[in-house]
């Protein structure tokens, strides 16, 4: 049994940037486990029929048949190429229909134009940024004057517990972000839980 258990780097190096089956495979146990914060982060978006989202770093594509069933266009960026080409595939209808595009890119240089989206989601992402400060300016960038951006993730005090290689994981205290997202622009900065027991957090903030 004990050489079935994935060590903590490889499991590190799938999160950063999957590859191959075995990124399939670490990205759906993380669509599971990350399944209530993926819905909460979705319902704090608070879409219409005629937003534009763009998710960062998408990943197993957890949160996209919600974004596609809630949104008129969804825009997708992750630095995978795998699980780019995953999501096109899975998704094809709606990428010829033109309702969804998915990209191979950085938060810290998205792909998009200035002002394409009105909300913005990550979730579980900020720990692979090279910086909070340039992945919340391009955030920015990418947002419509009056958008949302939410991000999910889970704070440091808890991040530190899994003991991930920090040459690839970078864990974030709550007071980072919010910190990083306030000095980009936004404005109208919260943190959201579901649950006052809920370890993990979601930061909305208003463009």
């Amino acid at each position: 049994m004990g050489s079935m258990i994935m060590p903590p780097r490889f499991i590190a190096q799938q999160l950063s940037h999957p590859k191959g089956l075995l990124g399939r495979v670490v990205g759906y146990l993380m669509n599971k486990h990350n399944a209530k914060m993926n819905a909460f982060v979705v319902e704090q978006l608070e879409l219409t029929a005629t937003d534009r989202v763009l998710d960062i770093g998408f990943g197993g594509g957890a949160a996209l048949p919600a974004l596609l069933a809630r949104a008129g266009f969804v825009g997708g960026v992750d630095r995978s190429r795998d699980m780019v080409e995953a999501a096109r595939a899975r998704f094809a209808c709606n990428v010829a229909s033109g309702q969804a595009a998915f990209r191979e890119g950085t938060v810290e240089a998205l792909p998009f134009e200035g002002a394409a989206f009105g909300k913005v989601c990550t979730v579980n992402t900020v720990y692979f940024w090279h910086s909070l400060d340039a992945g919340f300016a391009e955030i920015h960038r990418v947002l419509a004057p009056g958008g949302r951006v939410v991000v999910g993730f889970l704070p440091k005090q808890h991040m530190d517990r899994m003991q991930m290689p920090p040459d690839i994981f970078t864990p974030r205290a709550t007071e980072d972000v919010t910190t990083a997202i306030t000095r980009a622009g936004f404005s109208r900065v919260s943190i959201e839980r579901p649950q006052p027991s809920t370890v993990w957090n979601v930061v909305v903030a208003s463009r």
